[in-house]
């Protein structure tokens, strides 16, 4: 940076040097050139200052000032040279009045423009005046100079003023996307990045939460990656205090939401895992297996773990030699706790689905010393940076903790298979399941929305499918038991994200599953008209041909006296719902046309109302599937 500063510098002293020597000789004009030749020595002056002070120099503004500086300096030594032409070439040579003092006012404007330069360059606690101000290039563009004045003081400030800048960063890119984008054009990326790595923690919350709303469009997002925005987050949701991966974690879903390809590097750079470990921390029992442990930590882990060996080995050796003695009333509670913590390093080696769900959600209340022991051998087994200091935070900044953790899962996961199947893999969906009875509101909507979005991966992946929502897992059936509660109940923010999740695992469900068709049923006589659409569409993906077990769904769905409230839905309802009540009705009319119920109901009176109608005729294949159902329905109740 210097060498360039110095560099573009050079040519400026040059072209006032000579108007300095060429004012001497001026023979029109001396008053004015006079002028200009004790302005121009102050702006020499100013810019020697300048290349001595290269290294401090903030380079965007540097290079604007100065490339402006020696434009008006070229244009003044011309005029210069026009005033020093004498005799014959006198007669000849026109300068226009008043453009002498134009110069000189110009001249004039670069000094002030150097000096705010020098100015903002330098920490405010070595500055004579308090307020620096802005230059006279600011007439035309204030913001611009006020970016430059705070990420300058980014650049050089203490961590005091650097944290203040960052703050103001935050307010102007609140404000106005083109702020932003003006902050992010300016290089203000770099140093809200050295921030968030080196500040204290409330500078670090303002430099994150301004680069999470630089972030607003696929273009800044790129840009804020290619500085190396993963791997700062990263560290800090493994090292930094919790207050400031609250921040980092929301950061994490505004980049994700406005540019999902950056969700990969993101997973490369092990955030899912840390957001995860977040999450699992004091909600499930092994919380610990989510923390991912470097080089370094795994040598004291070793060395941990030796030690706890040894000191096992000695109680072993101490209970061989009292077993002569009489037992002490304390003794039976020591054995009954050792065996305790056999079964809990079982239950961390073994697999969760042969374990048993319960025994995971459901945690066990040992005596103080034993709470004590174990968070010790915790720590010593599982060393990670990540859960340093997370017992001392409290309730309030933990549950935030985890509603951020959970809305960047929801945004990182969304049509990622990649991300779901890490995500599935690490028992977050565990996470998600205790989160959404226990949870705050926050986190419970975070986790529902989550579930969705991996729920929507898996409708279309059936790897995934197969792997984590597999019938016979236990935490697949949870997951469903959760989501079917919600519905159950019909009244809750949950409702519309659990209707999506229970539709997107249409496909898992077997033939004797039959809880799970008659709570949707009911919510289509709901009186939100996106409620009873939402569940209409649900219903579809268990009545559709793509699903392996329509004939038995649409059964279901005809015991639970669907199609008396898809006939009301078809005529009455909005168009949102129109639809996809038509679109069931159909797929029961094809799979089960011979049904009584269907005849008593005027089905194909109904299909024959709807092809009548423009609005709801407008798409081809809809079209066609009513036409189809309409003359299987007549075909079977002719017949009858």
């Amino acid at each position: 940076m210097a060498d360039i500063v110095k560099q573009i510098i050079a040519r400026p002293i040059q072209l006032a040097d000579q108007i300095i020597k060429e004012t001497e000789f001026a023979c029109s004009y001396k008053q004015d050139c006079a002028d200009i030749k004790s302005k121009t020595e102050k702006l020499t002056a100013l810019l020697r200052q300048a290349a001595r002070a290269s290294n401090d120099l903030y380079e965007r503004p540097t290079r604007r000032i100065i490339d402006d500086t020696e434009q008006v300096l070229d244009r003044t030594l011309q005029l210069v040279v026009k005033c020093r032409a004498n005799g014959l070439s006198r007669i000849y040579t026109f300068i226009p009045k008043g453009s002498v003092k134009k110069q000189s006012n110009q001249i004039e404007n670069s000094v002030g423009d150097v000096s705010w330069l020098l100015r903002v360059s330098t920490p405010a606690n070595e500055r004579d005046d308090e307020y620096v101000g802005l230059p006279p290039i600011a007439a035309n563009e204030p913001i611009l100079c006020l970016v430059w004045e705070q990420i300058a003081i980014l650049c050089c400030g203490t961590v005091e003023d650097r944290a203040d800048a960052a703050a103001s960063l935050v307010s102007l890119a609140r404000d106005n996307d083109r702020y932003g984008k003006l902050i992010i054009e300016e290089g203000g990326v770099p140093p809200l990045l050295k921030l968030a790595k080196e500040g204290r923690s409330e500078g670090q919350e303002s430099a994150i939460r301004a680069i999470g709303l630089l972030g607003r469009d696929a273009e800044s997002v790129e840009q804020i990656l290619n500085e190396g925005v993963c791997s700062v987050f990263s560290k800090i949701l493994k090292e930094g205090h919790m207050k400031v991966q609250i921040v980092v974690a929301w950061a994490v879903s505004e980049l994700t939401a406005n540019y999902p390809p950056c969700k990969d590097r993101f997973l490369q750079n092990n955030t899912i895992r840390l957001l995860v470990s977040h999450l699992a921390y004091e909600t499930i029992e092994e919380h610990s297996k989510y923390t991912i442990v470097s080089t370094k930590d795994k040598i004291t882990s070793l060395h941990g773990a030796y030690q706890a060996n040894s000191d096992h080995d000695a109680r072993n050796r101490q209970d061989d030699d009292d077993r002569s003695h009489v037992p002490r009333p304390g003794d039976l509670d020591k054995v009954g706790s050792r065996r305790g913590d056999l079964d809990n390093v079982g239950s961390r080696r073994g697999d969760l689905d042969n374990v048993g769900l319960h025994h995971v959600v459901t945690m066990k209340s040992p005596s103080q010393p034993q709470q004590r022991r174990e968070k010790s051998r915790r720590r010593v087994g599982f060393p990670g940076a990540s859960i340093k200091g997370r017992e001392f935070e409290d309730p309030a900044t933990k549950t935030e903790m985890k509603a951020m953790a959970a809305r960047a899962l929801w945004h990182l996961c969304a049509d990622n298979f990649s991300i779901c199947q890490t995500i599935t893999e690490s028992r977050a969906l565990l996470c998600f399941t205790v989160l959404l009875e226990k949870g705050e509101d926050e986190v419970k909507f975070n986790s529902a929305m989550a579930l969705m979005e991996i729920t929507a991966v898996a409708e279309s992946h059936s790897d995934l499918r197969r792997s984590a929502f597999k019938p016979t897992s236990p935490t697949a059936r949870e997951v469903v038991d959760k989501l079917l509660k919600i519905v159950t109940k019909g009244e809750s923010d949950l409702l519309i994200p659990s209707i999506q999740s229970i539709g997107n695992l249409a496909r898992t469900f077997r033939a004797t599953e039959t809880r799970i068709i008659p709570p949707l049923v009911r919510l289509l006589d709901e009186r939100e008209s996106e409620v009873s659409a939402q569940a209409a569409i649900a219903l579809i993906k268990f009545a559709c041909t793509d699903n392996y077990l329509h004939v038995n769904h649409c059964r279901a769905i005809l015991e639970a006296k669907a199609p008396k409230y898809l006939i009301q839905l078809t005529y009455f309802g909005e168009q949102m719902v129109q639809v996809p009540a038509l679109i069931l009705l159909c797929y029961i009319a094809l799979h089960i046309p011979d049904s009584d119920t269907l005849a008593q109901e005027d089905v194909h009176i109904v299909l024959q109302w709807a092809l009548k109608q423009g609005h709801l005729m407008q798409d081809s294949q809809l079209e066609t599937l009513v036409l189809e159902a309409k003359q299987r329905l007549e075909i079977y109740q002719s017949r009858a």
